[in-house]
């Protein structure tokens, strides 16, 4: 499978996984998950076409490990618009987490904290380089540090996903650091 269909297949997925199952008539359970079969014939009654072997290919080769399969079933691992409940266990962060963006949105992010947005969730890195490149899909990144140790022992709570992704529902302005301060 070449790289321009693993990515067109692998949008695909993100797209009707993660924000908008209802457009092919997917049905997601509570837990964002979808039996591959129903998925797959949803996309082919929809004009779009892929094999189970492309989706296994997909699920496997995504660097970032979107997807998640457990026997006949597939859902995102997480950044859902949809209402899902990942069943992630609160977990300890480690002291610093990362927040890749662009210095367009600095002065919102100064002001108000990191939002989920149209998610359920912020999404942190664990290091500086995963972040950077989070920031570097809207243009040049500005990677912000997360006081994620202190958020932490002030009652906040953290998840991580399967794919190592970080998730806490808000970071207020206080917990955040940015370049140069």
């Amino acid at each position: 499978m070449d790289e321009q269909r693993t990515v067109k297949v692998s949008k695909y997925l993100a797209k009707h996984l993660r924000h908008q199952p209802e457009r092919i008539g997917l049905v997601l359970d509570e837990g964002g998950w979808t039996e591959i079969e129903a998925l797959i014939a949803a996309a082919r009654a929809h004009g779009f076409r892929f094999s189970r072997d492309e989706l296994d290919h997909v699920v496997a080769a995504n660097d970032k490990k979107r997807f998640a399969v457990e026997g006949t079933r597939i859902r995102a691992s997480q950044g859902h618009s949809v209402e899902v409940d990942l069943g992630l266990p609160p977990a300890t962060p480690p002291a610093y987490l990362y927040h890749g963006t662009v210095a367009r949105t600095l002065d919102a992010i100064r002001a108000e904290g990191l939002r989920p947005m149209n998610r359920h969730d912020v999404h942190l890195s664990a290091d500086r380089q995963t972040a950077t490149r989070v920031g570097a899909r809207r243009g040049r990144p500005v990677v912000l540090s997360v006081d994620a140790g202190t958020m932490h022992r002030d009652g906040h709570v953290f998840r991580v996903s399967a794919n190592g992704v970080w998730l806490t529902r808000a970071v207020p302005p206080a917990y955040l650091r940015f370049p140069g301060t």
